[in-house]
């Protein structure tokens, strides 16, 4: 397997710059940086988001588990990840205490453009628009020096925008959410649910709503409809997923999700 080219160079900048990355928003947005780009740090993954209907790049476990909360998120309407700070030079005026030469490539002497993991836009009440900007990173690497002065430059160009930032760490993020989430993510993505239309999905799903009034377990609630409807097995879970992605009913997502409790126990708008 050939080695990634970590050189950063003029040409690399200019070409990153002419292909538009860093520029458009939902699906038209293009990340600074893609696996494709640079060796990751754990495991790297490519993800077709549910927001945005774009493929997202991720460089570690940590910024795909912090990106599946924003997915569940109902206010956050648009993901941008590995945003780039192309204008940082003018926007940070005093700049004298940063040691930005520590971001170069050592053998090209060429400067990292510096990047914020998450540019996230949230729609607020009163058809608001807020935009936070927030940088993922494992607990441990905050006892660094360079990682703290990176984070700092990152700082002073959001508060200088006027846009709120902050640092998540691995002790920040809900992972059993973030599990949950990941275990309705797939059906996030797709307009042909195992075979079945939406218009079809849609009239099942209702049927299974109502019968989830029951006080029998969802396990045997899901089995029985399948059942009774002739649908392949697993089709009930589906539809169970399809029910939560709608907000129809409603578990808590910061326990694991169980199959053992009552139907009637869903809280049903």
């Amino acid at each position: 397997m050939g080695k990634y080219n970590t050189e950063w160079t003029k040409e690399k900048y200019e070409r990153f710059i002419k292909e538009g990355r860093g520029l458009g928003e939902g699906e038209s947005y293009k990340p600074w940086l893609t696996i494709q780009d640079f060796p990751s740090m754990g495991r790297a993954t490519r993800i077709m988001g549910w927001k945005t209907k774009r493929i997202h790049h991720f460089f570690s476990d940590l910024q795909l588990k912090y990106f599946y909360l924003l997915e569940w998120e109902e206010s956050v309407v648009d993901i941008r990840e590995h945003y780039p700070l192309l204008d940082f030079d003018e926007v940070i005026e005093d700049k004298m205490d940063l040691r930005l030469d520590k971001f170069i490539d050592r053998k090209t002497k060429v400067p990292y453009v510096l990047s914020t993991t998450f540019l996230i836009t949230l729609f607020k009440p009163g058809n608001k628009v807020e935009f936070v900007a927030r940088s993922i990173k494992i607990a441990s690497d905050l006892q660094k020096k360079i990682t703290i002065e990176r984070l700092e430059a990152e700082r002073r160009y959001w508060s200088a925008k006027g846009i709120d930032w902050g640092i998540v760490t691995n002790k920040d993020i809900n992972t059993v959410m973030s599990k949950n989430v990941e275990w309705l993510h797939s059906t996030m993505n797709t307009e042909s649910y195992n075979g079945i239309k939406e218009e079809q999905l849609d009239e099942l799903a209702e049927g299974l709503l109502y019968r989830l009034k029951s006080s029998e377990s969802v396990r045997k609630i899901i089995r029985k409809y399948e059942k009774d409807y002739c649908l392949d097995a697993g089709t009930g879970i589906l539809l169970f997923k399809y029910l939560l992605l709608k907000r129809k009913i409603f578990i808590n997502m910061n326990e694991p999700i169980k199959f053992n409790i009552p139907g009637q126990s869903l809280w049903l708008p």
